[in-house]
């Protein structure tokens, strides 16, 4: 009985799901893991920028979902039932694994890139239906919760199979429809469950790592800052100065999302959690795609012509789309009591940026690159601006009636 025990240990099954934490620090293995979905999402957002076109942007945001599933499904396993034991070790490392054959086999030939791609997605799948079902043999009262989540899985996993034996358009079309699958199992969950589902709730842990997440979409920004100056021929003063505006622009993006996303709890029940994690997908692939825009601007606007239209169009839209995400995010977060007026004052403000972005997106205006990025920096400095002045009066007033 002992030698048992001391093997189960040794071996660390999966923390039980009734077992809860009311703070818990992410672990190193848990940044570890990160690392390589750092890796995939620099590896799809190159091939973008490489490869700008319709068809490029669509195998782009499925890369990024399926990339988004598979990170978000490994940090949930690891949530609710990672150990420090063996086992939630070899799983994360059997999972980095398969991520990094997947961004291996982006870079395969053309003739065998399609198929080196299925059979790693193929992978990923299968293995996360695994760590699911696999749960159940240790924990019983998992079992009812994760058998939507195994069958749909294995309907998506059949699917992609049958794609081995499909040409285009049809291989996209079924692997888009397996996306909306993978994504489906909490709301099947939910409506068969209903009471127990209303007890499963995003932890403070998961949102901190949504948000590390985050920071990673936010560094290949960044580096898209960073490459588009780096392409040109000569680095002048005016180029700096479109260099400093360009990063500025990221740092007052990454202000307004960590300000009113942020240390904030999201709504009690698993749809309220199912959804403000679906809400980050939009809004992070709109960083992705501010990415390869802000690479490919530097060098665009020295000649203009339609590609420099396409950039500029969806450098629009996609401002658009994170500040619609954001605002979109609020109503599934607790606000203190309190602050529901101030809420709703954020929530008008963003729709007010929304609005001003797309309507100088229609407009099309021929400005120069500096006086683009200038006008761009100060719709959102004047959003940050408002927003900071309506937090510090909502604020003085509260201590004054504390008073």
């Amino acid at each position: 009985m002992a030698a048992t025990k001391k093997s189960n240990t040794w071996w660390g099954p999966p923390k039980k799901f009734t077992t809860q934490f009311e703070e818990r620090k992410i672990s190193w293995l848990e940044l570890f893991y990160d690392l390589v979905y750092v890796i995939a999402i620099s590896k799809i957002t190159h091939h973008l920028a490489t490869n700008f076109s319709f068809s490029g942007m669509l195998d782009y945001l499925y890369f990024f979902v399926m990339i988004f599933w598979g990170w978000l499904n490994g940090s949930l396993y690891h949530d609710l039932h990672g150990s420090a034991g063996l086992r939630t070790r070899l799983m994360t490392l059997w999972q980095m694994m398969i991520v990094s054959a997947l961004v291996i086999t982006l870079d395969s030939a053309p003739p065998n890139r399609l198929f080196n791609a299925t059979i790693a997605v193929m992978f990923m799948q299968v293995f996360i239906t695994y760590l699911w079902w696999s749960v159940g043999i240790y924990d019983k009262h998992h079992r009812k919760l994760n058998r939507p989540y195994t069958i749909i899985y294995l309907i998506s996993f059949a699917l992609m199979f049958l794609t081995l034996f499909l040409e285009q358009p049809y291989v996209r079309i079924i692997f888009y429809i397996t996306l909306l699958l993978n994504y489906a199992p909490p709301f099947l969950t939910h409506t068969l469950l209903k009471k127990e589902s209303l007890e499963l709730t995003l932890s403070s842990s998961m949102s901190e790592r949504l948000g590390l997440f985050t920071i990673i979409i936010f560094g290949e920004v960044a580096l898209g800052v960073v490459n588009g100056v780096s392409g040109l021929k000569e680095l002048s003063f005016k180029i700096w100065l479109n260099f400093g505006l360009a990063i500025s622009i990221v740092f007052s993006l990454w202000w307004i999302f960590f300000t009113l996303i942020s240390d904030r709890n999201c709504k009690r029940g698993m749809i309220n959690s199912s959804l403000l994690e679906l809400l980050y997908i939009p809004t992070l692939i709109a960083l992705g795609l501010l990415s390869v825009t802000l690479s490919e601007l530097f060098e665009s606007f020295s000649h203009i012509n339609l590609h420099l239209n396409i950039l500029k169009m969806t450098f629009g839209f996609s401002l658009s789309l994170f500040l619609l995400g954001i605002n979109t995010m609020l109503f599934f977060l607790e606000y203190p009591s309190d602050t529901t007026n101030f809420k709703k004052k954020v929530q008008n403000i963003l729709w007010i940026g929304i609005i001003i972005f797309l309507i100088l997106t229609g407009i099309n205006l021929q400005l120069s690159l500096f006086t683009y990025l200038l006008v761009t920096l100060f719709i959102l400095v004047s959003i940050i601006f408002v927003l900071n002045q309506s937090w510090y009066k909502l604020n003085s007033t509260s201590k004054h009636n504390e008073d």
